[in-house]
């Protein structure tokens, strides 16, 4: 009987952590992606964030251990805002699943006018 208990746990545990990790709200798999862009700054992140925001109203902004995210589209971009000691470090980088949101040209375009 208490291998059978510890058998339901185990399938019970897994099935949560596989939840847990499906809900994250940038995904494991666009944060393994490798960068489009990867640029530095010496503005703050907080203005590029600022200056992000404006340009594309449906971003979605966290921070997350001194840093910035912006979830851009459907989970099809991550933009990392990192502070330095000469500004900012800027990283994007795209999912696999092309959601129609923001084309990349435009995400770039934002990308340059937001960090200059």
């Amino acid at each position: 009987m208490n291998l059978s208990r510890f058998a339901l746990i185990s399938v019970l545990s897994s099935g949560i952590a596989a939840l847990a990790a499906c809900s994250s709200t940038s995904g494991p798999e666009l944060r393994a992606s490798k960068p489009v862009i990867h640029v530095s700054s010496a503005r703050p992140a907080s203005d590029i964030s600022n200056c992000l925001q404006r340009m594309i109203p449906s971003a979605q902004t966290r921070l997350d251990q001194g840093t910035t995210e912006l979830l851009v589209g459907s989970n099809a971009w991550l933009v990392t805002l990192t502070p330095s000691a000469y500004g900012s470090i800027v990283k994007v980088q795209q999912s696999s699943s092309d959601d129609g949101g923001v084309p990349e040209p435009e995400l770039r375009f934002d990308i340059a006018r937001c960090t200059t």
